[in-house]
């Protein structure tokens, strides 16, 4: 009984995790094609994009997908803000990584942004399961 109560809050924070990640993915996509259509380089575009993902990220996970375990005083709070930053750090460089090398093998951008956002949702997930908001 205790197993499968545990099995359901793990997987409606999950769901909401998924849809914290999908609306700083919109943010984050949004203003990577601005950017792309700017001329600016792909991985310095995913890099940039993705800095307002994290910020978009943190509101609602904070707020919404872990809300019980944000810590309520103001040095716990930078530890836990710190740690979600480095979490995203982990992110940032693989989304780094995978879209510059990848376009600059000709992949597409838009493709290589994908595949690296599918990527970093996992790492970043587990991070912040297990570190952040543990």
């Amino acid at each position: 009984m205790i197993a499968r109560a545990a099995h359901l809050v793990w997987r409606i924070t999950y769901a909401r995790y998924i849809t914290a990640s999908a609306t700083a993915l919109a943010a984050d996509l949004s203003l990577f094609f601005v950017l792309l259509d700017l001329r600016m380089p792909p991985a310095a575009a995913a890099a940039l994009s993705y800095c307002l993902g994290l910020f978009v990220h943190w509101m609602v996970s904070s707020r919404v997908v872990f809300p019980n375990q944000l810590r309520p005083f103001a040095p716990q709070r930078r530890k836990q803000k710190l740690l979600f930053v480095a979490s995203t750090g982990v992110g940032l460089a693989a989304t780094t990584a995978i879209v510059g090398l990848s376009s600059s093998m000709g992949l597409d951008p838009r493709i290589a942004k994908l595949i690296a956002a599918g990527l970093s949702f996992q790492i970043t997930y587990i991070l912040r399961k297990t570190v952040v908001f543990a």
